[in-house]
């Protein structure tokens, strides 16, 4: 079955809570069914847990975040504070969570920063934990990174779990765990803590959906793909576009033309590129940061995207 589009849009800051809110129900006018909040300790980012409630209680969006770094939580306390969300959006929770990359970041609180192997090996043991709390269990856990001992969840909420990356490791980890996927097509992190090198050939997308079809196996047909867009530009020059952003990046023109992880054209030819991107990899949920071009393409899709 082909899953209806869905887009969220990500926001990381504001002024007051009117300008928040105010934020969130012109997404909710634009056509968006989500408003997400990414997790940075740096950049003027707030809080997204918190932030969320202000978020649900002025629309009636979808909530999101897109994603928390998992070590900046244990996952018990995590999973309260996510269940309480839960209930106090009346269950319109996505928890995103991923492994962590930005190095500045944990310097500069003095976390340590452990390689990418320990930081995925952790979010596993944290995933773990999670889903069984989640799940209703009282868990008892003695991992190499957590130890839980008799520990049940309260309130008993299961929110919607989202686990993103794009790292082989921790998609076969999010084809276990999670009910979206959401996939970035960004590489090895940059020492900036922010920009990342990029996985945007077409073969390798297919390679990472491949990987996410066989670690999930029967449960695959009920993960949803959602695509982090790094760009969206309404223009009628879309090699011209793409000339600029493969210098930025560092990739052939052709390369940032077909990305699923780029929408740039004309309204008409983006619509294409998103139906070619749910037929070809799946993707059928889109976060972007930019508000205005994407609710044109929104409306041109037709509110709920089944166009």
């Amino acid at each position: 079955m082909t899953r209806p589009f869905r887009f969220g849009l990500q926001v990381a800051a504001a002024g007051s809570r009117e300008q928040w809110a105010e934020r969130a129900r012109a997404a909710e006018d634009r056509g968006f069914d989500t408003v997400v909040v990414p997790d940075h300790l740096v950049d003027g980012a707030v809080s997204p847990l918190v932030a969320l409630c202000t978020i649900a209680e002025a629309t009636s969006l979808r909530v999101g975040t897109l994603v928390l770094n998992n070590d900046f939580r244990h996952p018990a306390v995590l999973a309260r504070e996510a269940a309480t969300v839960d209930l106090l959006t009346d269950g319109r929770l996505e928890l995103g969570i991923g492994a962590g990359h930005a190095a500045p970041e944990y310097a500069e609180v003095g976390l340590p920063f452990d390689p990418a192997r320990v930081r995925v090996e952790r979010l596993g043991e944290a995933l773990e934990i999670l889903t069984r709390l989640f799940e209703g269990e009282t868990v008892t856990f003695a991992g190499a990174h957590y130890r839980i001992d008799g520990h049940t969840l309260y309130p008993a909420r299961r929110p919607a779990l989202l686990v993103g990356g794009n790292g082989d490791r921790l998609l076969q980890l999010a084809a276990r765990h999670a009910d979206i996927v959401g996939l970035t097509g960004l590489g090895r992190t940059l020492p900036d803590g922010q920009r990342h090198t990029i996985a945007w050939r077409l073969e390798q997308i297919d390679a990472k959906v491949k990987l996410l079809r066989e670690a999930a196996g029967a449960r695959f047909p009920e993960l949803e793909l959602q695509a982090l867009v790094q760009h969206v530009e309404i223009t009628g020059d879309r090699v011209g576009a793409a000339t600029k952003i493969a210098a930025r990046v560092g990739a052939p023109p052709e390369v940032v033309l077909a990305s699923p992880y780029v929408l740039i054209g004309t309204v008409g030819e983006i619509v294409d590129a998103l139906h070619r991107s749910r037929e070809r990899f799946g993707f059928s949920y889109f976060v972007t940061r930019d508000a205005a071009g994407t609710a044109r393409i929104i409306a041109a899709l037709g509110r709920g995207g089944t166009a």
